[in-house]
């Protein structure tokens, strides 16, 4: 074995030993070397007495090097393969996690959110280019209609833009937004919480042999790791974090999701959020996230989103506008003189000016343009407005304002 293998296998012996994330390892590592850090652990030598036990147990059920090596072998026969910071296709932007500290925390799974020591992947796109413009799409299991709806919208329309969707593989708004991308022909990566050959939910099966053949599976866990629960927040740090911004779309008020977006706040990333219907209960999370972040920004599709990810300058969302009326464009007088005239029947140039509040001369000029844009018509007995809409039958005529 060389020195290249045998820090490719360190790597792999070090995840398995310690749940990914762990900071002690991960600084071990940095000033060590991975290989040094295993013969270290595996000597007892952890400067931390509950990594210290986590090492013990461990080496209860196995050869650490053994296992690793095993492990390398099923993701061959996976057609699965590991990357490493050592790999140019390595994403540079999880390296962000290093400097990651969640407030107001007791839990070990939010304590120890250090940047990961390898990547298992399938699929054929470069992982560090798959995540280069990417956006992770994220919210409720239990999603509703209307979320799963934006979702689909959001990964679609991102997709079709060539930005990679990413997202966690669940049931809900995950799949959702996988299944928007996969429809626009575009990139998406799902990041598990286990084994890449055991992709959890089991029901999702086909969308992740979807994904991975066009897109990447992704996870910090060697095959055969199964999806524990506190594994899921370990990997929402990088979704996160390998990501230029978080979009929440539905979350309950007990919700993971929304431990996605925090730790998008809290590496500097952009957090969105989109507001649902006030009654649902899965949209409550997001609601209160909202809230309680000021950083967070309200998105209602893919062009706010794009406003906060994409180019300073280049990728504004147009501004909201309702529908364009012909009088959109008139001057004052000229919407005064519009109002004064009747719905009904016709009004002669003195009335008007006199309902209108401008002398005559100024509404005869006025008039004189409402009659060229064919809003009014000169009768006999003065001014009308001209219907815009034929009437139908057992309506009345709609005229324009």
């Amino acid at each position: 074995m060389n020195a290249d293998e045998e820090r490719r296998l360190a790597r792999v012996a070090l995840t398995w030993l310690a749940e990914p994330g762990t900071r002690v390892v991960y600084r071990l590592v940095q000033r060590l070397g991975p290989v040094a850090t295993l013969d270290l652990l595996l000597d007892g030598g952890s400067p931390d007495g509950w990594l210290h036990s986590t090492v013990a147990a461990r080496l209860a059920g196995g050869d650490a090097r053994a296992v690793a090596a095993e492990a390398l072998e099923r993701a061959d026969r996976l057609g699965a393969r590991l990357v490493t910071p050592d790999d140019e296709e390595w994403p540079a932007r999880v390296a962000g996690l290093a400097d990651l500290r969640l407030p107001d925390v007791t839990r070990r799974v939010d304590l120890e959110t250090a940047p990961p020591l390898c990547f298992w992947v399938r699929g054929g796109w470069p992982l560090g280019e798959a995540l280069e413009r990417s956006v992770a799409v994220v919210g409720a299991r239990a999603a509703t209609g209307y979320g799963q709806h934006v979702a689909t919208e959001l990964g679609y329309g991102l997709a079709e833009r060539d930005w990679t969707v990413v997202s966690g593989g669940a049931f809900g708004i995950d799949a959702a937004a996988h299944r928007g991308a996969l429809n626009a022909g575009g990139l998406t990566v799902a990041v598990l919480a286990c084994g890449l050959d055991r992709p959890y939910p089991m029901g999702n099966t086909a969308l992740f042999d979807r994904i991975a053949d066009t897109g990447l599976l992704v996870s910090e866990w060697p095959p055969g790791a199964e999806p524990l629960r506190p594994r899921f927040l370990i990997r929402n740090r990088v979704i996160a974090a390998g990501t230029l911004g978080t979009v929440l779309v539905e979350a309950s008020a007990r919700s993971g999701a929304t431990q996605t977006a925090r730790r998008a706040v809290y590496s500097n990333r952009v957090a969105m959020v989109v507001p649902g219907p006030v009654t649902s209960a899965m949209s409550v999370g997001a609601h209160e996230f909202l809230r309680d972040n000021p950083k967070t920004r309200l998105v209602t599709g893919v062009a706010h989103v794009l406003e906060e990810v994409g180019r300073i300058g280049a990728d504004l969302a147009p501004p909201a506008r309702g529908p364009q009326r012909p009088a959109d464009s008139l001057d004052d007088d000229a919407r005064s003189l519009l109002e004064a005239l009747p719905r009904r029947g016709a009004r002669g140039v003195d009335a008007l000016a006199t309902r209108a509040g401008l002398d005559v001369r100024t509404a005869m000029r006025k008039l004189s343009l409402l009659e060229e844009l064919s809003m009014v018509v000169r009768r006999d007995d003065g001014y009308a407005l001209v219907a815009t809409v034929a009437p139908k039958r057992g309506s009345t005529t709609v005229p324009a304002r």
